[in-house]
């Protein structure tokens, strides 16, 4: 399959992961095999890495937990960078995403899951703060998410107002 064909493929997959390999070569102009080659192929390279679900947890009554994004200063180390220390904070269970950062005041961002804000209070104080590298922390805590990887998690409200005209 070619280039332009591959990347609308990885597209429709990245809209809607239960996409069929039938639909989407019925969609591209491919055959159910080659479509079904080529996300073989990509899984392979890692180019395709996982089909997650966005799930709304703030509609789930009982989810019990927290999220904080949280702004980390490094010292990077020879001949490593940033690459080291961030490999550290991806090991910890708690760390749902790490990214290196340019333009801000700090070097990386991570996203964080605690079942209370006691709990990403403490392992930032215990666990992230200690590490050799970091220089200084500064925890946001996230209220409500509005929109996540494209998708708003809110449905807007139609305007029921009356369009009142002279």
């Amino acid at each position: 399959m070619d280039r332009l064909k591959q990347r609308e493929l990885l597209h429709l997959l990245e809209e809607d992961s239960r996409m069929s390999a039938e639909q989407i070569g019925k969609m591209i102009g491919e055959p159910t095999e080659v479509v079904e080659q080529t996300i073989a192929a990509l899984e392979a390279e890692k180019v395709i890495v996982k089909y997650p679900a966005l799930v709304n947890w703030e509609r789930v009554d009982d989810h019990p937990y927290v999220n904080a994004m949280i702004d980390v200063k490094v010292t990077p180390k020879r001949d490593v960078g940033f690459d080291e220390v961030a490999e550290r904070i991806c090991r910890f269970p708690e760390v749902k995403a790490v990214y290196l950062m340019s333009g801000a005041s700090y070097d990386l961002s991570i996203i964080l899951e605690g079942k209370t804000m006691k709990e990403v209070a403490t392992f930032v104080s215990q666990k992230l703060s200690t590490l050799d590298s970091v220089v200084s922390t500064a925890t946001h805590f996230i209220l409500k998410r509005y929109k996540h990887d494209g998708i708003e998690l809110e449905d807007r409200d139609e305007d029921h107002r009356m369009v009142v005209t002279p």
